[in-house]
């Protein structure tokens, strides 16, 4: 029966974490983030007003995980099939997978109409098993095969259209936090002094934009800077476990002057709660399931230190409020002594609140 419900918990924080990464894609769809992006990353885009990238070269509504990755070439009998529509051909031996979001822009400044085709990706785990941008690249290739049949037929390769892979990954290592590298190809001359267009061979640019999920400065301390580094500050503000909404929804309207509307202050707000209930439900979970199996560190402590780090940002958060152990150890499901203990360590760090300086001092 203890089994039965673990594994229930561990089935409803599954879904949370769908409904999750859902309202992250639904963020990330907004044109005016995506022109924020564009205008960072993509060098077409660097001297246009970011209200002309969303008003005037983004096409139509992006697709939200409904393009499929492994999708065998379309039949070129309805070369404008792919517009827009959700194909649901599968890569033989391949399962379905579909891209974060999908979408189309027109390249500024051209006599004749040229469009790109852009996907964004957003990524949790930077060490999945290979290198990320292994994969990053994989993706900007099938965005290019897959114009077979739709974009061009037989040999016309001359209307194949360029690609971006942009991946935004949430929690990178130390070494990557705050940084964007841009992948492309590029000529090199090896014997001669022969240059072809750039645009017959510059058709795939993945970019890989790592966040420093944990960082947060000071109010009245930000300094802008290029807007290269404005881009992980808006990205980090809109997805900041750390942040109250109204932090972010004034940062976003002073610094950005990004108004959000009620259904994105929703979407904001869901993110941020379910960000918590994950945790909180793989807290529990991960105490129940160490005292399933009797193990040793699981029955003294109920959770390891990685997990202490995450309590201890809810207590702080809480503590921030003005809520009292009393209530918080109640909405948590902890032991009072538990959470009074976290508070009494955590009052001697006031008002910074170093996590670090506190769970070291708890796990002591």
């Amino acid at each position: 029966m203890k089994r039965k419900s673990i594994l229930y918990k561990d089935l409803e924080v599954s879904r949370a974490k769908e409904i999750y990464d859902e309202s992250c894609k639904n963020i990330l769809a907004n044109k005016i983030i995506l022109a924020w992006i564009m205008k960072s990353c993509m060098k077409e885009y660097k001297d246009c007003s970011i209200c002309d990238i969303a008003d005037h070269y983004i096409e139509g509504t992006p697709e939200i995980s409904q393009r499929e990755v492994h999708r065998d070439e379309a039949p070129a009998s309805d070369p404008g099939k792919i517009r827009g529509e959700n194909t649901e051909d599968k890569a033989v031996n391949e399962g379905t997978v579909r891209y974060d979001i999908m979408f189309r822009a027109i390249l500024p400044q051209c006599q004749e109409r040229v469009e790109l085709i852009i996907n964004i990706e957003a990524q949790k785990d930077f060490y999945p098993g290979y290198p990320l941008i292994k994969r990053g690249i994989y993706y900007g290739c099938r965005m290019i095969s897959s114009q077979y049949g739709t974009i061009f037929t037989n040999s016309h390769y001359e209307k194949i259209q360029k690609v971006y892979s942009i991946w935004i990954c949430f929690n990178p290592p130390e070494k990557r936090k705050n940084s964007i590298n841009i992948y492309s190809v590029k000529e090199k001359s090896v014997v001669g002094k022969v240059k072809e267009k750039e645009a017959d061979y510059d058709l795939l640019t993945a970019v890989m934009i790592c966040l420093d999920s944990g960082k947060e400065e000071k109010e009245g301390n930000h300094q802008e800077g290029t807007e290269e580094s404005e881009i992980l500050r808006l990205l980090e503000v809109l997805f900041s476990t750390e942040r109250e909404l109204k932090e972010k929804e004034k940062i976003l309207e002073n610094e950005y002057g990004i108004t959000m509307t009620y259904e994105e202050k929703e979407e904001v707000e869901k993110m941020c709660n379910l960000s918590e209930y994950v945790w909180e439900k793989g807290l529990r979970t991960g105490r129940e399931e160490g005292f399933q199996t009797g193990r040793e560190e699981g029955l003294r402590t109920g959770i390891n230190y990685g997990e202490l780090q995450n309590l201890v940002r809810m207590v702080l958060k809480k503590m921030r409020k003005d809520v009292s152990y009393e209530i918080t150890a109640e909405l948590f499901e902890e032991p009072v002594e538990k959470i009074r203990k976290i508070y009494e360590v955590a009052e001697k760090y006031a008002p910074e609140y170093d996590i670090e300086s506190i769970c070291r001092e708890l796990a002591a």
